[in-house]
């Protein structure tokens, strides 16, 4: 008999409506029933395509037994995280305080029937196993400790409340803002690289694209190379692992070893968006012929496995099939021999490492790039190595496609596909691929067309349905994407929808009084706390992204209010991004050009998309390009600029504007100026 989520729309929670578990989606029924019987709750948080929340289902939510005893003494709520990071974000950091350890997926949190968390963890066993404790026996001591130690939990409440206050950013920095944290950043990074196997301390590895983007930028502030060899290595080294899906594009969550080989085969909308745009740009910055060909696999997973119909990009694809993890990806020997010719094999194996043992789990092999194709061809003088590499891995590919497919999320997340937006878009204009841009502006018209109501925007759309107010990274992210959209094709809606995600951002989500940005906005529902982020997580913070979206857009439309709350966020994380930078990455971007002004370049007159292309050729992260169409109208005067008959480039930087440029090499000379280097 199906629970109380079999009419949601979350892959997740329908995924365990037919737990015996009584399952409520997080609601005020389920609330309302736990203060009307005082039961304590058990909140429960994962996602579809997690696979430690599986494995927890399978041994714990699908026994009748645990269910029993979790009905019996509990209201137990299952919420997806991808839907409400707003609880996830308030409850993982609960977790942490109440544990002292970091947290993850499944979280699973004992509350009060006024939500305050008393009691808590990740994944539990059935039976005591792995160092914790066995769910089973677990239950009845926690349903007893509620009972018995109420005043406990009422002086926990109130130490509660005082961690997770001090968890916020209390005062603005005043005075010079100055570049300390960039410097700071920079030297983490330094010490916690990994000089042989690239990416940053070990094993788990993630790919922490931020960091990467970092580097990239303050090798073109600096024009030190050991900066850049540090972040191509890195992006090498992905590349040519097994974190990155050898046969068909697009990069998994995380590596479990020093050396990338072996991911956590889960496939995330999130990181691949974030990497298409690092790819692309570090193919700028190094020439790297590797990162064009992880470019274009990429986007050809995205256009093949992650685009719906409709518009809209789909969450994630699973780590299993068939309940095993990876089982989707890697390869027995009796099939590589099957499937391939001699010849095929002969060059396939090495390049692959099909020829080494095996490195999953003893028995089978996720493919990674062993060699360098090129310095093959030339030491083993086989011509038709490339042909026959090629014919392998179509054979492969082919093969693997008719196996079990690991299962999809086909939610549609606003923030998610913002990333995926400015990936997607980001590529098309640095390799001149018009179809990868025309797969940006599909999910963007969906996110218009079907998230966007009334000027606000809402952070969820699955089976006809969109919901859940949306969130700060959903406004930050969008903003972003449309920013990066712009300086493909400029369009008068797309400016003036910036910037009514940008009026939102500054009426419903800032803090009037000391700056900052809330995650969720002020007609929000009422939660334990209400959180202002500013650190980086496997996205970057929200503060952060905001804050350069909202200077970026300041600068090109000439809207001081924009440009004077970025600083104002700017300000009140100063003092957290000063003694932990390396955690405020995406925070450091908006510093740099509070800094630093960005170039916004105007290009308008006949010829101004021939300059456009040849600019996407070259890395600049300073600098916006804007290729005005003729005969535009509804723009801001910032971008009205007077239409030549020939290419004029309109640049300035804050205040400072310089005269109409007539010629292409004297723009560029401008561009690559770095004399005002942080």
């Amino acid at each position: 008999m199906a629970n109380h989520l079999a009419g949601e729309t979350s892959p997740y929670l329908l995924q365990h409506a037919d737990n015996p578990v009584d399952w409520y989606p997080w609601g005020e029924q389920a609330l309302a029933l736990a203060r009307r019987e005082n039961k304590p709750i058990l909140l429960s948080i994962g996602y579809s395509t997690c696979h430690w929340c599986h494995v927890m289902a399978q041994e714990c939510f699908e026994d009748a037994g645990i269910a029993a005893l979790l009905n019996r003494h509990f209201v137990n709520i299952k919420v997806d995280r991808e839907e409400r990071p707003d609880l996830d974000q308030i409850y993982q950091s609960a977790h942490q305080f109440l544990t002292g350890r970091g947290g993850g997926w499944p979280l699973n949190m004992f509350l009060t029937p006024d939500q305050v968390p008393f009691f808590g963890g990740t994944y539990f066993p059935k039976t005591p196993r792995y160092n914790l404790p066995g769910f089973t026996e677990l239950i009845p001591l926690i349903a007893q400790s509620y009972l018995e130690k109420q005043a406990e939990i009422g002086q926990l409440r109130l130490s509660l409340d005082e961690a997770l206050a001090a968890m916020q950013p209390d005062e603005a920095a005043e005075g010079n803002l100055d570049a300390s944290p960039l410097a700071g950043a920079l030297r983490y990074l330094q010490q916690a690289y990994d000089p042989v196997n690239g990416g940053f301390g070990k094993a788990p590895k993630f790919p922490r694209p931020m960091d990467l983007e970092f580097l990239l930028r303050r090798h073109a502030a600096s024009g030190d190379h050991d900066v850049l060899r540090m972040a191509r290595d890195t992006l090498r080294a992905m590349a040519r692992g097994g974190i990155f899906d050898q046969l068909g594009g697009g990069f998994c969550r995380y590596s479990v070893d020093d050396r990338w080989a072996i991911p956590h085969f889960e496939k995330m909308l999130y990181d691949n968006g974030q990497l298409l745009s690092l790819y692309s740009d570090a193919w700028l910055a190094a020439g790297d012929p590797l990162f064009r060909q992880v470019v274009e696999d990429t986007c050809a997973w995205v256009l093949r496995e992650m685009q719906a119909p409709e518009g809209g990009y789909y969450s994630a694809l699973d780590a299993d099939s068939e309940h095993v993890e990876g089982k989707f990806y890697v390869w027995d020997r009796d099939e590589l021999s099957a499937l391939l010719t001699p010849e095929e094999y002969r060059v396939a194996a090495p390049a692959y490492g099909f020829d080494l043992p095996p490195n999953f789990e003893g028995l089978h092999w996720n493919p990674v790039l062993a060699w360098d194709l090129a310095r093959f061809v030339a030491e083993q003088g086989l011509g038709e190595a490339e042909a026959l590499l090629a014919s392998a891995r179509r054979k492969l590919f082919a093969a693997r496609e008719q196996r079990i497919r690991p299962g999809r999320d086909e939610k549609i997340l606003t923030s998610w596909n913002a990333l995926m937006i400015k990936g997607m878009a980001r590529a098309g204009r640095v390799f001149g691929k018009p179809a990868w841009q025309a797969s940006a502006r599909r999910s963007l018209d969906f996110i218009r067309r079907e998230m966007w109501r009334d000027g606000r925007l809402l952070a969820s759309h699955k089976d006809g349905l969109s919901q859940f107010n949306a969130y700060l990274d959903d406004y930050a992210f969008l903003l972003d994407a449309l920013l990066e959209t712009m300086q493909a094709e400029v369009r008068a809606d797309d400016v003036a929808w910036a910037r009514a995600l940008a009026d939102v951002l500054l009426t419903s989500f800032e803090d009037p009084e000391k700056g900052g940005f809330y995650f969720t906005s002020h007609d929000h529902e009422n939660l334990l706390c209400r959180m202002k982020p500013g650190h980086d997580n496997a996205t970057p913070s929200g503060n952060g992204v905001a804050s350069h979206a909202l200077q970026r857009l300041g600068h090109i439309v000439g809207e001081v209010r924009y440009l004077a709350a970025a600083e104002r966020a700017i300000r009140l994380f100063h003092a957290a991004a000063s003694s932990q930078s390396a955690g405020y990455i995406s925070l450091l971007a908006a510093l740099e050009e509070c800094l630093l002004p960005p170039l916004i370049v105007v290009l308008r007159g006949r010829g101004a998309e021939e300059w456009l292309h040849k600019l996407n050729g070259h890395y600049f992260p300073r600098a916006i390009v804007l290729a005005v169409p003729a005969g535009i109208i509804g723009l801001p005067d910032a971008l009205n600029k007077p239409e030549p008959a020939h290419v004029n480039a309109w640049v300035c930087s804050g205040v400072s504007c310089l005269s109409a440029i007539d010629t292409f090499p004297a723009l560029l000379q401008v561009c690559s100026n770095t004399e005002n280097i942080i």
